[in-house]
């Protein structure tokens, strides 16, 4: 009986992660494969994402706050931070990271596809969230890694432990980069690659893939398991 009284007080002791829901990290490829119109498609795509009503419905939902980040990648040094943690509690805070999304510059100097680095740069930046019921990297890109650090390298010497690693493939340059982001990128409980088949298409394959992040795992979707050799 003793324990029962005290259980209570104890649950109300105990540290809580607040009412953030979501720490969502976007990672927007802006390497030498992207030239400008990509850049346009791709910037004013994430914008009109995270403009776009039922978007923003369920990042204003019931469940909790949703805390949002977004950087540029491309070579090994070459990550550029966009939008630096915010809690989205209210439209004006998510209208002012969409502002800083389309007022961010495409870098002027063409870099290789450094993805290790670049979800190095995610995970560090994962330190620094929010503290979240969930924490998602969202990693959009057109190819392959080609300089820096393996992924799978990467993986085994940052922190990734509790983040869930989703990836955006545009198959436009590249023949089976979906299943490269899928056996070599994802990670974590519910990973999915969502796929633009041309660089066209990632208004809408960004749009869905939001949608999915913001409602959180599901169930019968989880990936397949990494094999190591």
């Amino acid at each position: 009986m003793r324990i029962c009284l005290l259980l209570p007080l104890l649950l109300s002791a105990a540290p809580a992660l607040g009412d953030c829901r979501l720490a969502l990290a976007l990672a927007v490829d802006v390497s030498r494969s992207i030239d400008a119109a990509d850049y346009a498609i791709q910037t004013e795509g994430l914008a009109a994402a995270l403009e776009d009503a039922e978007v923003r419905a369920a990042i204003f939902g019931p469940e909790g706050t949703v805390a949002l980040s977004v950087y540029q990648w491309s070579g090994p040094a070459h990550q550029g931070l966009v939008q630096p943690w915010v809690l989205l509690e209210t439209p004006e805070a998510l209208d002012a990271a969409v502002r800083a999304i389309r007022r961010a510059a495409r870098p002027e100097r063409r870099q290789a596809t450094a993805l290790g680095e670049a979800l190095r740069y995610g995970a560090g930046l994962m330190t620094a969230a929010p503290p979240c019921a969930r924490r998602v990297l969202d990693v959009a890109g057109d190819g392959r890694s080609n300089q820096g650090l393996p992924v799978a390298s990467v993986y085994e010497r940052d922190p990734f432990e509790g983040i869930t690693v989703n990836a955006l493939a545009i198959g436009e340059h590249e023949l089976d980069l979906t299943r490269y982001f899928h056996d070599e990128v994802i990670r974590g409980p519910g990973a999915f690659v969502e796929v633009a088949p041309r660089q066209a298409d990632y208004p809408q394959a960004i749009r869905r893939k939001l949608l999915r992040e913001l409602e959180g795992p599901q169930i019968g979707l989880l990936p397949r398991p990494r094999t190591r050799s």
